[in-house]
């Protein structure tokens, strides 16, 4: 009985540890695209926009010039 425990928990650790590598090498191979750009929310109209696009003012992003005018839409 106690030679199956022992094999269980060696069992038991070698799986966890396979997981645990296996979790640490799919970290490691997430290449970085150097090409993303980070995107922004349009304050008025909540579209998603690369911020090199966007208009900003008064630390609100807008997709338009005329979105920019209006201002922030009320949320709610």
């Amino acid at each position: 009985m106690f030679r199956l425990l022992i094999w269980a928990a060696l069992i038991a650790a070698g799986v966890w540890l396979w997981r645990k590598y296996k979790a640490n090498l799919a970290e490691t191979k997430k290449p970085v695209d150097p090409g993303v750009l980070p995107m922004v929310r349009c304050a008025h109209c909540g579209v998603h926009l690369p911020r090199d696009r966007a208009l900003s003012q008064q630390q609100e992003w807008y997709c338009t010039q005329n979105h920019l005018e209006q201002g922030p839409k009320p949320r709610g």
